[in-house]
């Protein structure tokens, strides 16, 4: 009895040693989680899910070891591309000061690969210090006021409606595994994401044909949708995979009367959208804290979400880690003093949630007039108020400069007409079903792909987006 106790303690502690194991890898003790984790698999008694936990977390160092890749001198090397004169002390008092993010990995510092460009988006003292002939980084197409602004809010007043403007879009998105990265004659399986109708915001969609043909297009109701396809890999050639599509996407306004927003209805259906839900979306202490700074003594709906919205904007947008390898994006938010696009809008979902307002994902592909030539991945969201119901934000586009309300609040209640969403929750499965692990396990925007040896990392293939805005067919 004594010998059986041992073993299931034993098993108990395994089992419940993840957490403990995450934090090691968080915090850079990756040989002591490995030794964690190479103890942990050794009990026979394990779940699978169990085993697959603690086999991530090594996934998981590996992947960190990528984002992670500079050393001193190569970090320093990077500063001074942008300040030809960097001096020691400077890059190690912004350094010090977390600016220009990095991670002791077993007692050895090593900065991540987008930290020292990041810097500049953190740091006023460093901008001031960047060499004049460098120009700073050039805002998206619509992150100040366009034309396209004032034609959404002038149909949606004109009209009463909440769809408007609409854009019609030719897309191929496409996959190329690299040459040999896959041994010859093996099934390489791809997966790339393909939109599903919404009413109002993007509807009409027409599928073209796929690259290979016979692509397997996951049901309509799924949540991060994707085009499943097979190709065998061939030695020396890359391996590509592609589909096309048309679709129509509208803007969205819905001019919100702050004096009119109800409390929320207390409804079943709304209940998932005001969880926790762990890993990402977690009311800590710190985000509790946060929360009451912020809000104060606040009790309305509307203003709740507008100090929140203001508060995640001012945080300054920065390159991002690989989701995968942070532990809880929202809190990784809250204190890294930069976030991107899917940092802010979990962050975001999160406070609201705790607000009792309740909040969810979206995201997918955002995009430009031909002439322009910009697309980029995006992530954005939608809160509920009532009487209105869910209501579109996007925080990282943020508040436009305008001294005019409904053009400055664009986005906390409205969307441009030029973005395709993929995904209508985060850290879903996909359909078919990975076997092996995903390179984004939050995300669905770029594609997967694995074969039977594995998964095939953002490092093996690569991605491209292209597109074209047709004319409206004639109604």
């Amino acid at each position: 009895m004594a010998g059986l106790l041992c073993f299931l303690s034993t098993v108990a502690v395994a089992a419940d040693g993840l957490p403990e194991v995450t934090a090691r890898v968080d915090r850079g003790d990756f040989a002591g989680a490995q030794a964690q984790i190479d103890a942990a698999l050794q009990q026979p008694a394990l779940t699978e899910a169990q085993r697959e936990g603690y086999r991530f977390q090594r996934e998981r160092m590996r992947r960190m070891r990528m984002d992670f890749a500079l050393d001193r001198e190569q970090a320093m090397a990077a500063v001074k591309r942008y300040i030809p004169d960097l001096r020691d002390d400077e890059f190690r008092a912004w350094d010090d000061a977390g600016l220009i993010e990095h991670l002791d990995i077993d007692g050895e510092r090593r900065w991540f690969t987008r930290a020292p460009s990041n810097l500049f988006r953190v740091s006023d003292a460093a901008v001031a210090r960047r060499a004049p002939s460098i120009a700073p980084p050039a805002p998206g197409p619509f992150e100040v006021v366009t034309p396209h602004h004032v034609e959404v809010l002038k149909a949606a007043q004109a009209t009463g409606a909440t769809s408007v403007a609409p854009r019609r879009i030719r897309v191929t998105q496409s996959l190329r595994v690299k040459a040999d990265a896959v041994p010859a004659g093996e099934t390489v399986r791809a997966w790339i994401p393909y939109p599903r109708a919404i009413a109002g915001q993007q509807e009409d969609i027409r599928w073209l044909g796929s690259v290979p043909e016979g692509a397997q297009v996951a049901p309509e109701a799924t949540l991060q949708r994707t085009a499943y396809l097979e190709r065998t890999a061939v030695a020396g050639t890359p391996t590509e995979f592609s589909v096309s599509y048309e679709v129509t996407v509208y803007a969205r306004h819905i001019a919100i009367d702050p004096d009119a927003v109800q409390p929320t209805p207390q409804d079943p259906a709304l209940a998932p959208y005001l969880a926790e839900r762990a890993p990402h979306v977690v009311f800590t202490p710190a985000l509790r804290e946060f929360s009451r700074r912020v809000v104060g003594s606040e009790t309305d709906p509307y203003r709740i979400a507008r100090k929140l919205f203001d508060a995640v904007d001012r945080i300054p947008w920065g390159g991002a880690r690989e989701y995968s390898t942070i532990s809880n994006i929202s809190d990784y938010a809250l204190h890294a003093d930069h976030a991107d696009c899917g940092q802010q809008t979990l962050l975001l979902i999160s406070l609201l949630r705790l607000n009792g307002i309740p909040a969810r994902w979206q995201s997918g592909m955002v995009y430009s007039d031909d002439a322009v030539g910009y697309s980029n991945l995006h992530d954005w969201g939608a809160l509920y108020l009532a009487p209105y119901g869910w209501v579109p934000m996007d925080v990282t586009t943020g508040a436009l400069d305008s001294p005019i309300p409904a053009v400055r609040d664009f986005y906390l209640g409205g969307l441009d007409a030029y973005r395709i969403a993929f995904n209508d929750d985060y850290a879903q499965p996909l359909v078919p079903a990975k076997r092996h692990f995903r390179s984004e396990t939050v995300d669905s925007q770029r594609g997967e792909a694995e074969w039977s040896g594995g998964n095939l990392y953002f490092d093996q293939w690569d991605y491209d987006f292209q597109w074209q805005v047709l004319r409206l067919p004639e109604r």
